[in-house]
């Protein structure tokens, strides 16, 4: 069953993912109910972090057009990397 509406904006995605988390932080869902939200929550996770990627590409290409603006790259610690790519998701707060 494939969907054809387009995907969420990124606020909208993120909202909907802060619900689900809080959803299954209650801990009151059957386990197949979450189990989807779950997996709902890791494809909500994926398209904020390409929304989130894309748009510092943007930045990136913006600021070298400036001129005098230097660029310089975000770099992530060994830590945030590791638990963001476990985890499929950013840390909170990102």
């Amino acid at each position: 069953m494939a969907r054809t509406t387009k995907p969420p904006e990124f606020e909208q995605a993120l909202a909907e993912l802060e619900t689900l988390v809080a959803h299954l932080e209650r801990g009151d869902l059957p386990l197949d109910e979450a189990l989807k939200s779950f997996e709902r929550g890791i494809a909500l996770t994926r398209h904020c972090q390409a929304s989130l990627q894309a748009a510092q590409t943007r930045v990136e290409i913006l600021m070298k057009r400036g001129g005098e603006a230097t660029l310089e790259p975000f770099e992530e610690s060994a830590e945030d990397t590791d638990s963001t790519s476990a985890a499929g998701t950013a840390p909170a707060g990102e």
